[in-house]
């Protein structure tokens, strides 16, 4: 009898590193894309081209996989809970995914388990975020209730007038009091229908305009007891949501405490790393969840690793020539490339660079991603 067949909607950088970790396990790994140029679709044998916004696409794609799994948040939970009453397997499944996808739903179940959360409240009029205001201080921060990533659909205003475009746009908002923080943690762990969880070592992301540009891992100088706690809600929180897969939780660390900022229920950038950094990867180990295997080990494969996203600058560069010239200036260094259009900002891969010096790890793993962007080596 063979292997069961894992789909996963969305054709982007994900599902290209969950494909190649299908490979190894001798698993066959469907991808539903948008096209046939996104990033899965260059290198996947199994695509489907088709919308995710579409349930008769979703029901087709499903009835070839014995379970479904996602890449992005953006398939309508609707059309997720309509899979399931048909009998198909979705995991995450569309209520434990609800709190991935609307941050309102999410700030609120948090709330109500007492998780640390920055304060917040639905805002849809000025006299609403005046109010808010009032209570919690200006700068507000201002997100999307839905459909927000790296930055966008979140904005920092510092008054009324600031708003006013955002306020008139139509977006459903949600208001959130601006933390001062010390850094940006992540926490990243996997559950298994079973019940069985793991948890990767906690990790400081380090942000750029609202881009994460390095992960390191673990994260420096994080008191164990914290890094616990962070597991421990992480963990928490994937048996309390009924996650099925990998759960991603964005924290702040703050002078009071950790803070949660987000949740991915997929796949993550904090977890690149874990390609060469851990026994197990985060890829493999969404596969080994959603099929209920047994977890794998979580244990790093070096004292320091960093992971650098490869951001997109001015023009098309000469990546091939680059890599060359990088892999002889240092054969160390892993290089990832997503096979996608290069657009300033946009993440089109990652260098990720292991040792036993922290900072001559972050110094590799920076020199690289900074040379494949500007074919210009770092001197400092």
């Amino acid at each position: 009898m063979g292997l069961p067949v894992v789909g996963m909607v969305g054709g982007g950088q994900l599902s290209r590193m969950t494909h190649q970790a299908a490979i190894a396990m001798g698993l066959s790994l469907r991808v539903l894309a948008d096209a046939t140029h996104d990033a899965a679709a260059l290198v996947a044998n199994g695509v489907t081209v088709g919308s995710h916004e579409s349930l008769e696409d979703l029901r087709a794609f499903a009835q070839q996989c014995e379970v479904v799994t996602f890449d992005h948040e953006h398939v309508p939970g609707t059309l997720i809970a309509a899979l399931e009453a048909e009998g198909f397997t979705v995991l995450p499944g569309s209520q434990a995914l609800l709190h991935a996808q609307d941050k309102q739903v999410m700030r609120e179940r948090l709330a109500a388990l007492g998780v640390p959360v920055p304060a917040f409240a639905a805002v849809a009029s000025p006299d609403d975020l005046t109010a808010f205001a009032h209570a919690h201080g200006w700068p507000v921060v201002l997100k999307a209730a839905t459909g927000g990533y790296d930055g966008k659909g979140v904005w920092v205003v510092r008054s009324l007038e600031d708003a006013s475009a955002v306020l008139a746009s139509g977006t459903r908002l949600l208001a959130e009091q601006f933390v001062p923080l010390q850094r940006e943690l992540a926490a990243v762990v996997a559950r298994s229908p079973y019940g069985q969880a793991a948890a990767w070592p906690v990790v400081e992301t380090v942000q750029s305009d609202g881009i994460c540009v390095e992960v390191i891992a673990p994260a420096p100088d994080l008191p164990e007891e914290r890094a616990l706690e962070a597991q421990s809600l992480a963990l928490r929180l994937a048996q309390e949501l009924g996650v099925v897969g990998v759960l991603a939780v964005e924290l702040f660390e703050t002078a009071e405490g950790l803070l949660v900022n987000e949740l991915a229920m997929r796949p993550h950038n904090s977890g690149h790393w874990t390609i060469e950094g851990a026994r197990t990867s985060q890829f493999e180990q969404h596969l080994r969840a959603v099929l209920d295997y047994p977890l794998g080990s979580t244990t790093m494969t070096a004292p320091w690793v960093v992971m650098a996203n490869l951001l997109g600058g001015e023009g098309d560069p000469d990546l091939d020539k680059r890599l060359h010239l990088l892999f002889a200036h240092d054969p160390a260094l892993k290089v990832h490339l997503y096979g996608k259009d290069v657009r300033p900002g946009r993440k089109i891969g990652h260098v990720t660079a292991l040792g036993s010096d922290l900072t001559d790890v972050r110094r590799r793993a920076r020199v690289g991603a900074h040379y494949l962007r500007t074919g210009e080596w770092l001197t400092a």
